[in-house]
């Protein structure tokens, strides 16, 4: 359903893919940060946040039939690189929790501040999901 582009010579990427290649319906998911559908916070604990977030993105993906398997790209903006690179074999559990072994194309960008104060991460993701003749 979706190929992984792995240029030859390339180092393998650990938990990402270089690129992805695949056809179907497109859904896009707006950035989710860490919080329930109440709009609330869960926790203050980065890996808490980004496992809700990741949370929401699976739950707007079943909005259109779409489920992590689809996912091609997920964008990540987080407030602390320091702590996002700290954070990894936690966050790696959790993703692979909620994401199972998913690899998209993925980039993290850390910026100065999210337009929710409290929020420590927010991720975007584009999910394709293949035509039913493919």
């Amino acid at each position: 359903m979706h190929r992984t582009l792995q240029p030859e010579g390339w180092s393998r990427p650990r938990g990402y893919a270089n690129g992805i290649s695949a056809r179907g319906r497109h859904v896009h998911v707006a950035g989710q940060i860490g919080w329930n559908a109440q709009q609330q916070m869960v926790s203050a604990d980065f890996v808490e946040q980004a496992t809700q977030a990741l949370r929401n993105i699976v739950e707007v993906l079943a909005c259109d039939g779409a489920a992590p398997e689809h996912l091609v790209r997920l964008t990540w903006y987080v407030t602390d690189r320091d702590q996002y690179i700290a954070s990894g074999a936690a966050l790696g559990e959790a993703y692979r929790e909620v994401l199972g072994r998913v690899y998209p194309a993925m980039s993290a960008v850390q910026v100065c501040a999210l337009m929710e104060a409290n929020a420590l991460v927010e991720i975007e993701a584009t999910a394709i999901v293949p035509d039913a003749s493919a």
